[in-house]
Parts: C-alpha cells; structure tokens; sequence
C-alpha cells in the first residue's frame, strides 16, 4: 500500500496534523511489531476494553515511528516532528482504509469462513497453487475486526489471488468485514460451537457467517453439512453454489478409502462446466475427516480455476499438516533453537522473526534461512524484503541455505548491514562445513522450506535427544490469559504466577511469553526462581511470594519484589534497606483472611501502619491475601466472610497511612466466580495452563501434552510377570511394549499394574507390572503398533484431570511432578 497522511486522513473522515504528504506503506497496530522504515510506518492506536495502544505511543516515538492514527481529542503536542490523523474510532478508520485499498484490487479475492480449519484451507489453497500464482493471504489467523483488514492492507497490488480469513463472535460483524474483503469467491469450512455463545443457534450463526458473501459470484462448501446446505438453499443467494459432498447431486462427488495414514479419493466430475474427465484418483497423506473436510475444499477451488489436474495431484502428495509449529528447544551451548522449517514466504517469515525478536535473553540472534519458495517475479525485490526483515530485527548472523539465497547473497549482506554472513547450496554442505562450536549463548531461528529439511539441522543444534517430550501449546497459554482478562473489569491488572517451573512447563519461556503479552506483574515461589528470570533477560514487575530474610539483599539486586507475612519479616527488610540506602522499596504485604498458612493478623494492623509511616525505606505496592476454597461452591459463605475480611483489613490500612497499594485477592477460580472482587488486581494460577473448575473448564484449552515412543515390543508368555517385584502373572500370552518415561520422569509409580493407561494409535494401553525409575510398560495386546510409535501419557486422553482422579489429587501435583530432565518443545499452533 500507498498512502499519504492527507489520503488517510480523508479516506477515515477524519483530520490530520503535520505533514500531509507524507508517505505511509504500512501499518500496525501492535507496538511489539515494528518493523519497517520506521517513517513509513503508521501506529494505529486501538482503544479497547482491555488496552489502550495511545499509551504506547511515547515508546514508538523514542524508537522513531513518526505517524500515527488516533481517536479525536488524543494530545499530541510533544511530539514535534509526528504527523497524527484523528479520528473517532481507530478500529473503523482502519477498517474504510482497508476498504479503500481493497477497491484498488484487479484480482480476485477468495473468503473464507466456517467454524474451523480456516486457516489450513488457507495455506493448502496456497501450497497447491503458489508455484502458478502470485498470492497475497492472510498472516496466521488474521481474520477478526482488526485482523482481516490488516491482512487485506498487506497484500501487493501485483498479486494474482488474495486469500483472506474472516472470523466472527458477534452478530453483525460479518457484514462489516465484507466490504474489506469482498470476496468474488467464498469458501464456508463447515458449522460448528466455536464461538456460539453471542448466538440464539448454530443457524444463527450460519446465516451471519454468509453475509461475507453476499456479493459473491460462487460459493463452496460440503452437501454434508446439513444445516449449511439447508442454510444456503433457503436464502436463495445471488451467488452460485458449487458443492461437493458424498452424493450424486454434488458437483464432485466423493468417495474415500482409509489405507493407513493415507486416504485415496475417488472424485466423480458432475459439472459438464470442469474441464476434467469425469472420474479423478487423488491420494492424500490424511485419514482424519477434518483433513479429507479441509482438502476437499481447496480441491474444490482448484478446479474452479481450472489447474491442471497433474499439479494438483503433485502437490497433495507432499502437502503437510498446517500446523505453523513454531517449536522453541533447548540448543547446544547455552542456545534456544527456534524451528520454523515447515514453510518459508514474507509473512511467515515475518511472524518467525517477531517471535524471535521476543526472546530478550539473548544479545546474539541468529537466523539460519532457505530460499523463499513463493512465485515473486522480482528476485532482487524478494530478497530487499528480507533483508530489510534482518535488518530491522537486529539480526547478528545470517546462514543462508539454497541457491537463489546465495545469488543474492551481496544484497543481503550489504541491505541487511549483517557481517557475520555464510551461504551454502544445500543443506548437506551446510552440516558438512557446520561446527557445533560456533553456536554459543545465542537464540538461532531456523527458517526453511519443507523440502529443505532442515530437520537435519535442528537435530544437529538440539541439547536433548530424548523420545519423552512435553509439547507445550503456547497459543494455548495465550487463549486461555485472553479467556480470563476478557472477564475483568477495565483497568485491572493482572499477575501471573510462574512459580514452580511455570506449574511445569517451563520458567523462562512462559515469562517471556507473558512478558510479551504485557501482564503486569510475574509471581514465583522463591527468590532463585526469580533470580533465574532476570538473568533471562525478564525485566518486568516480579514478585516472590515465599521469602527467606537471608536473601532480601540478594532480591533488591535483582530488583525482585518481596511479599511480607509478618512484621518480623517486615522490620528485617526495612533494616537490610536502611543499610544500603535503599528508599520507596516496593513490596506486597499478605493478610491472612481465614486459610492460615502464611499473613498478617488483624492484631498486627496497628504496628504494621506505624511501621508504614515512619519508614521511607518501603513503599507498599499491593495488599493481598489468598482464598482457600473459591472454586467450591460448598464453601462460598467463607470465600465472602474472606473477602469481606480482606476489604475491612485494606481499609484500615488506607485511612491510617494516607497510601493506596493495589489490592488482590482472587485467584484463577476466583476470577471466574466472584467477578465483584475483582479490587484493583487478580491473580492467574492454574487457569492459565488449561486447567479450570467445573465453572470454566470447557472454555479453556489445556497447554501440555506428554508423549513418548514405543523402544521396544516383545510376546510374553501366559504365567511370566512383568518388571520388578513380579506382581500379578499374565493370564494369557500378551504383547508387551517398554516405554522410556518412568517415576524419575513424574510418572507416579501407583498408575502401574492396570491403574494407569497410555493412548497409542487411538487405543487405550494398560500399564501392566510396576513402573520403574526411566521406563514402563503398557499392554498393547490387539493394538496395531510398531516400535518408534508415539504415545500418548498427557493429553486428551487420558487427560490430566482423569489421572488426578487415579491417583485421588489434584492436577497441579501431576503437572508440577513431571521432571525437568522431559525435554519440553514449545509449539506455537495456528490453525
């Protein structure tokens, strides 16, 4: 895109200040993401609910973004030099830009929208097609109010197809996403709960969703899907509808075998308009309905643009699950090993790098790239793009892998302002010239097309090789922090606990995500852990909620924030900061309510403010205290007694002091069930990991899925027993498999002889014998499986909150029980 300051400002009915002329060729919304010749840039600020982006336009500023777009009224005189355009809503104005641009197109654009697997359709339509067809589509999931129009103002005006998701959750907002993408084509995935709460029905939500198409020329979608097809027979749309699905009134019809992984497809042409044979065998490397489902569609606009039928074929083969897996595992030599290697164009690189531009504890970034595979005509325009993505990010070395790469190696090396540079034809010569040494204390991104494979890379630079990994779901961690910051009132804060390893998943990634997200403050149990955090690189607001007076000096170096529980512990800290001058010293004082562990008591109230006003070294940050039964209905009478006890407690300390700390009592079920106790700040525990009360646990997305591998598979014969202390003698002869996760790794030795089960290949595996320190066995007597096959500890099934039953606990022991030797892989999932 194109646009002056004066354009924009017209195109939004808005005015602007400073300097009309000036020319804009992006714009953002999130201040994380600046990238860019910061004057070309423009800042749009979005006032909502939970945040407000005009308070972040000092620190855009500083870093030399010169253009911004703001609600009427916005002061702007101390930024001399900015050009501001004003407007009453940002969200709108951003949305009739996009529409403007939109109308500049010459191609055509393809919606699509459904309930789910939006974004796969998306990137296999894109797969099949980029090497005929220059492609402009959605980044990731961009497909909301603000989402979609971004999308549409980030693709070029030489494309051949733009692509673009829409997402709704609300009546009415289809319509408005329409006239920014203005589909001639329109895709409808299929009709499902997602987001069914803001709608009388599931038709409801159908009829909205088709709004995108209401100047379309053609839609497709699947027969199948009952109330989709009664939906669009009864609007009796303008558009035409081209259907397939499993009956013969269909314009493909469909049949399917399974063989194993894979599926064949037997098509039967019923459109005398495609110029196809009639009959077409197409094998697909899926058996899952949602992928035959997601497929089919993209097969479906294939033939409506007529591609040849041997292409499409060619790239199906080698299509992959789209699960844009950002993999996050601990390198050699101190580094982090980013794995990105499933795909490689502008905008994934883009989300690549800005992933990488999160990692703080590193000073040396390192990106490790493939040529990109997309059909740019301009070569020397590609590679200026991503040079100018390296620039920008600070990248510090740069190994390029392929050949069109090293063609354009001397651009890259003089746009990019990079110095330590090294180009290589292949993979294989890269590892054969590659020194595990080099890698030192650094984040490394790798970047490259599938058929690179640079898994070769990635299993060079890993640290830990071990067949038993916790997958941690991050989009997961970030649904689940949206899902409960959407239930607070404006203007609350909220803290995240990360103590224990992060309750198992991991201290400095899930800081570093949180960090990223702008939570405001970070709790951990014990000052190390905190200390731990800092030497990462997190320089936010934490709290250490388990204090030993032995380590306040070493927490105020660290500028680590103290929870005080007593006076003793109070009078101790302020001594320890009287003697190194310290002065206004944060720190949160705990009352104890009614759970009894740690606090102070109504009896200490008196001393506690006399110490307050008469010691400059501290300066109370927040008043807290902890509910001990708010996800039990049963014990509500004394989740408000506690409540009520902790106001009357901030009281008295306010109107005795003259201060006002924030104060927070309510934890991840408090949240949830006691929304007037909000105060000024909340706590977010266990929720944020996926696990709920029986209030919230359908709506939150568990983050952690445990999994190992078969190593081995042998017959027993009837009357052998199996592992130590030859419990209980089979009765009958059995096939065996050794697992390598064992009680050294968290597994719990009471889920052995039948207690406890594993899911392999969908079929649920006993745990037969005792469980031993590394290993295990499991019963797969009539299961299909072969050794090296994954298996499921953690996950759907059997879930967490099943094996807490088990074992009659709770699902914090299992999650904060599993080892920190299990090599944890942080996934970022957008489909």
């Amino acid at each position: 895109m194109e646009y002056t300051v004066e354009k924009i400002a017209k195109t939004v009915n808005g005015k602007f200040r400073g300097n009309g002329n000036a020319l804009i060729t992006r714009i953002f919304t999130d201040s994380r993401n600046q990238t860019g010749e910061e004057l070309q840039l423009m800042f749009v600020a979005i006032n909502g609910k939970r945040h407000d982006g005009h308070k972040y336009i000092d620190e855009l500023f500083r870093k030399g973004v010169r253009n911004f777009l703001v609600i009427n009224g916005f002061d702007c005189q101390r930024f001399a030099g900015a050009n501001f355009v004003f407007a009453e809503n940002t969200v709108d104005a951003i949305q009739k830009i996009a529409a403007d641009y939109r109308s500049l197109f010459s191609f055509p654009v393809l919606g699509i929208t459904g309930s789910n697997g939006k974004t796969c359709v998306k990137e296999w339509i894109y797969r099949i097609l980029k090497d005929t067809k220059k492609i402009s589509r959605s980044p990731k999931s961009y497909n909301s109010q603000i989402g979609a129009p971004l999308s549409v103002l980030m693709a070029d005006d030489d494309s051949d197809l733009g692509i673009f998701e829409a997402g709704i959750s609300m009546p009415e907002e289809m319509s408005r996403l329409e006239k920014i993408i203005r589909p001639e084509i329109g895709i409808f995935t299929n009709a499902g709960d997602a987001h069914q709460e803001n709608f009388t029905s599931i038709e409801h939500k159908i009829r909205e969703k088709l709004n995108l198409f209401e100047n379309s020329k053609t839609l497709i979608y699947c027969s199948d899907n009952v109330l989709v097809d009664k939906t669009v027979s009864e609007l009796k749309p303008k558009f035409r509808t081209f259907v397939w699905g499993h009956n013969e009134n269909c314009n493909i019809e469909l049949k399917e075998k399974i063989c194993g992984e894979k599926t064949v497809l037997y098509l039967k042409i019923n459109d005398k308009n495609l110029n196809y044979e009639t009959c077409q065998q197409l094998e697909i490397p899926f058996s899952d309905s949602a992928s035959i489902e997601n497929i089919m569609h993209c097969i479906a606009f294939a033939m409506l643009e007529n591609v040849d039928i041997n292409v499409i074929k060619a790239n199906l083969s080698d299509i992959s699950p789209v699960a844009m897996r950002l993999e996050v595992k601990e390198g050699v030599n101190r580094c982090t090993v980013i794995n990105d290697s499933y795909n490689s164009d502008i905008n994934s690189l883009t989300i690549a790098l800005d992933f990488l531009d999160g990692m703080s504890r590193y000073r040396k970034k390192t990106v490790i790239l493939s040529d990109i595979l997309q059909s740019e005509p301009d070569e020397k325009k590609l590679y200026r793009q991503v040079s100018e993505l390296l620039k920008n990010r600070g990248i510090n070395k740069l190994t390029g892998i392929g050949r069109a790469t090293g063609r354009n190696s001397d651009l890259l090396i003089k746009n990019s302002g990079i110095e330590n540079c090294a180009f290589y034809d292949s993979v294989d010569e890269f590892l054969a010239n590659c020194n595990k040494a080099d890698f030192n204390n650094e984040a490394i991104l790798l970047k490259g097309s599938r058929s690179f494979r640079f898994e070769k890379i990635s299993r060079l630079l890993e640290f830990k090789i071990h067949q038993t990994i916790l997958d941690v779901n991050m989009d997961a961690i970030v649904h689940n922090l949206n899902f409960f910051r959407a239930k607070l009132k404006k203007n609350v804060k909220l803290t995240a606990m990360v103590k224990a390893f992060s309750y198992g998943h991991g201290s400095v990634e899930i800081a570093s995500l949180l960090q990223y997200h702008r939570v405001d403050y970070l709790a951990v149990a014990y000052a190390d852990e905190g200390i731990s955090l800092r030497e990462a690189g997190i320089s936010m607001p934490i709290v250490v909620l388990n204090t030993d007076p032995d380590n306040f000096d070493i927490m105020m170096e660290y500028r680590l924030e103290p929870e005080i529980y007593s006076i003793n512990s109070l009078e101790t800290f302020i001594k320890i900061a009287a003697k190194t001058g310290i002065c206004n010293y944060p720190v949160h004082i705990k009352f104890d309510t009614g759970m009894h562990r740690l606090g102070m008591t109504e009896n200490d109230l008196p001393k506690l403010c006399e110490i307050i006003v008469n010691s400059k070294e501290i300066k109370p940050a927040s008043l807290f205290s902890h509910l001990a039964a708010s996800d039990d209905c049963r014990h509500d009478d004394f989740t408000k007694m506690q409540i009520s006890r902790f106001s009357e407690n901030c009281r008295y300390i306010e109107e005795n002091t003259g201060c006002t700390p924030l104060k927070h009592i309510l934890n991840s079920s408090g949240i949830e069930r006691f929304p007037e106790a909000q105060f000024d700040m909340v706590r977010l525990g266990i929720g944020l990991y996926g696990i709920g009360t029986e209030y919230n646990r359908t709506n939150l997305l568990p983050a952690e899925t445990l999994s190992s591998a078969i190593v081995q598979i042998k017959n027993v014969e009837q009357g052998e027993t199996i592992g130590y202390g030859r419990h209980n003698r089979i009765d009958a002869p059995k096939k065996i498999a050794t697992v390598p996760i064992g009680y050294a790794d968290g597994l719990d030795r009471k889920l052995g002889n039948g207690a406890g089960y594993f899911t392999i290949n969908g079929q649920s595996a006993p745990i037969i014998g005792n469980i031993c320190m590394d290993a295990c066995m499991i019963d797969i007597t009539g299961i299909d499986a072969a050794e090296g096959d994954r298996v499921t500890v953690i996950g759907d099934k059997p879930s967490v909150y099943e094996i807490a039953d088990i074992l009659q606990t709770i699902p914090y022991e299992i999650m904060t029980s599993i080892s920190e030797r299990v090599k944890r892989v942080y996934s970022k999932i957008d489909n």
